[in-house]
């Protein structure tokens, strides 16, 4: 079937019921649903069915609660750590972490080699891109490189729902018509959004009649799960899927359960549902192996997500003094202490319980126009998985399929024929607390790094707000993570009265006028969001308090659909 652009019919209403609770009194019984609140776009009644909603609406009734509770468990940790308290190694879990014993479940059907991953939005022709890759893996995200609009947040669950019964077809508005024409295409992991963010278009009413939005992870997942569990399963994969943003073991174990429920209700196997958890917060750093051991029945690994690692450790020290202020973005290089000590940990940690050990994205693009760009871009990235592959991962990502041959040549040279090298120790490694929070580098905030920063993030909101979530900018691929990095560092330069290298006070002052500066550069036409992303901006880098996210508050404000 072919997806092309159409208008949208009418907003419908639709609420489904969750099944209700033997506990409950008959008398005062009052079933959860969920309820459609957005317009029912083209096809959206294929995803939106009521069995669909149904499932999704007992996912909230059993777990929106410890949601709630996990969410709260974050801003107490970061309220801790904000007046002193530095993360550590838990001696609650050290029996965990002493217990030689135990391994996680491992890679399902079709992840036994993950040398090369490419990552990338849902939408029908980023998807049909990816399919015809030939990577091993597709990293189907519904999370960061993915503006949360509702045409993408259902249109994104389509293309998957096509792609996985090998239906999907894209014509683009100027008649270019995309096919998948690879014989072997990638194993699907799909990426669902993060526990703190919400789905406006779905609401929840729980038993006490209480209304509130929906949780995004568990619309993601639910919606996913529900509609190809089975197809994957009898297509010799699975439902697999990448976990963002974790950052303790008890969020691990609410996923834990929550894929338990699922295989029960759904009536497969236990352990069928695979999950890689992205170690992308400064918090999880100090659980890994907690986390893997909370999912083991469920876990294939681990990911590297770098860029949202140096956003967490920013958002993390904000407040701590300027020996935890870090320099200009692209001086926060892999090869940093802080950072080494963090990769390195979680291959020793992943291949000790035999799980996978997946590197992160080189942001790096090739240009097929600018010989000597691209000639660039494939050496530094080259260089990225030489030093991974070395290192011991399994794997890695890319974010262009030009990218492709060059990340599979690093891997090879280290695998061969291998799938992986998860039986390979790295009893070498020695990380302690310390050099997890040794975050002294020693070069120097410039005024061409304040610039970027704030040129980077409103290009890149700009384009979010139009419904694009993975945008080439300067040469890289960005995504949320680039503007988050880039806001808050912003904030924290303020708040701890930095000085460019060039004498240049960082101020609010000056950066309100750097932001007017950057909308006098920028390309302008009809139809742009740039005074927007400017609004959102000065919001989450000039107020006096910080904000966890930027994209919660700008998605209610700007992207969400009313009736």
């Amino acid at each position: 079937m072919t997806i092309t652009d159409t208008a949208p019919p009418p907003t419908a209403i639709r609420t489904a019921a969750a099944r209700p609770s033997a506990e409950t009194p008959e008398p005062e019984r009052i079933v959860p649903t969920l309820t459609v609140v957005g317009p029912l776009h083209d096809r959206f009644e294929e995803i939106l069915t009521g069995e669909a909603l149904a499932f999704v609406a007992q996912l909230h009734q059993l777990f929106a609660g410890a949601r709630y509770d996990r969410l709260a468990d974050r801003m107490r940790h970061g309220y801790e750590i904000g007046n002193g308290r530095n993360p550590r190694f838990r001696e609650d879990t050290a029996r965990i972490r002493d217990d030689a014993s135990w391994r996680v479940a491992g890679p399902g059907p079709g992840l036994e080699d993950r040398r090369v991953e490419i990552t990338g939005p849902t939408d029908p022709r980023m998807t049909i891109n990816a399919l015809n890759s030939g990577a091993r893996v597709w990293l189907a995200d519904q999370e960061d490189a993915t503006s949360p609009t509702w045409r993408n947040v259902i249109g994104g669950q389509l293309s998957l729902h096509d792609a996985i019964r090998e239906r999907l077809t894209y014509t683009s508005p100027e008649g270019k018509r995309y096919e998948v024409t690879a014989e072997r295409t990638p194993t699907i992991v799909m990426r669902p959004r993060g526990w703190h963010l919400e789905e406006h278009h779905l609401h929840f009413t729980d038993q006490h009649k209480r209304t509130m939005a929906a949780s995004g992870s568990l619309v993601d997942f639910g919606l996913y799960a529900f509609h190809n569990a089975a197809e994957l399963i009898a297509r010799g994969r699975g439902p697999y899927f990448y976990l963002p943003k974790l950052e303790s073991s008890e969020e691990a174990r609410l996923w834990d359960q929550v894929f338990s429920f699922t295989e029960h209700y759904l009536g497969i196997p236990h352990g069928t549902i695979r999950a890689t958890v992205l170690i992308e917060t400064l918090p999880a750093a100090f659980e890994m192996e907690e986390i893997l051991y909370e999912l083991r029945d469920h876990c294939a690994g681990l990911n590297a997500g770098r860029w949202d690692y140096i956003f967490s450790i920013i958002k993390t020290y904000r407040g701590r003094g300027s020996r935890f202020v870090l320099p200009d973005r692209n001086q926060v290089t892999m090869t940093v202490d802080f950072m080494r000590s963090y990769t390195e940990l979680l291959v020793k940690t992943c291949h000790k319980r035999g799980a996978h050990a997946i590197g992160g994205m080189s942001a790096f693009i090739p240009s097929r126009r600018d010989a000597e760009q691209n000639a660039r871009a494939l050496e530094q990235v080259a260089a990225d998985k030489r030093r991974e592959a070395a290192d011991g991962f399994d794997g890695t990502w890319v974010a262009h399929p030009d990218l492709i041959p060059v990340a599979q040549a690093e891997f090879d040279a280290v695998l061969g024929e291998r799938p992986n090298q998860v039986d390979r120790q790295r009893d070498d490694v020695k990380v302690y607390e310390r050099h997890l929070l040794n975050l002294w580098i020693g070069r120097p905030i410039t005024d061409s790094g304040v610039h970027a920063d704030v040129s980077v993030a409103l290009r890149y909101i700009e384009a979010w707000l139009r419904g694009q979530g993975a945008v080439a900018i300067d040469g890289l691929m960005e995504d949320v993570a680039t503007a988050e990095i880039s806001r808050s560092q912003i904030w924290q330069w303020i708040r701890q009265e930095q000085v460019t290298e060039e004498g240049t006070e960082i101020t609010r002052e000056y950066v309100s006028e750097l932001v007017d500066r950057v909308l006098g550069e920028v390309d302008r036409h009809d139809g742009d969001r740039f005074d927007d992303a400017a609004e959102v901006f000065r919001d989450v880098s000039l107020s006096e308090g910080f904000r966890p996210f930027l994209t919660p508050r700008a998605y209610a404000a700007y992207l969400v659909e009313t009736a």
